[in-house]
């Protein structure tokens, strides 16, 4: 994997991808060895990532590379890929569009184990009756980044 740290609205935020596409998003900054190398898929993910936070950017247009997890917590990534930009489903919603209606909680171990936050929308999972709940950021990011969107959504709209 291939690594880089940069500065975002939100704080430090590191970046991998590997030879197939961008296959980590953490929060925080990693330690970078001396021999760092940006290669263009990188430099994308960061342009793409300050695009989103700047409010002009409302789909990513990235490969990734999702390794790891069950057969479970990857229907989980790919149906919260599904979830339209400003908009909310609940953890029992995901649960049922991946035919696992009694499945909310698992739902929510998926997001929190979900290895390319903000690309893959997990804040955009709440739960039930909107209420704000876990996030590996922390409520307050999944807050700012849901107002982030509603805002960008309302100003689409009436522009």
């Amino acid at each position: 994997m291939r690594w880089s740290v940069f500065d975002s609205p939100i704080g430090e935020l590191s970046v991998a991808v590997d030879d197939d596409g961008l296959c980590r998003l953490r929060f925080g900054a990693i330690e970078l060895g001396p021999d760092r190398v940006r290669d263009d898929l990188l430099i994308a993910a960061e342009e793409q990532l300050k695009a989103y936070f700047a409010g002009e950017l409302t789909q990513f247009d990235l490969p990734l590379s999702v390794r790891g997890g069950s057969q479970f917590e990857r229907a989980v990534w790919e149906r919260l890929k599904q979830i339209p930009y400003g908009e909310m489903q609940t953890y029992g919603d995901v649960a049922k569009a991946v035919g696992d209606p009694g499945a909310a909680r698992a739902v929510g171990v998926a997001c929190n184990r979900n290895p390319i936050a903000v690309i893959v929308p997990c804040h955009r999972v709440v739960g039930a009756g909107g209420k704000m709940v876990g996030f590996g950021g922390g409520i307050p990011l999944k807050r700012h980044l849901l107002e982030l969107e509603a805002r960008v959504t309302i100003e689409t709209q009436w522009l």
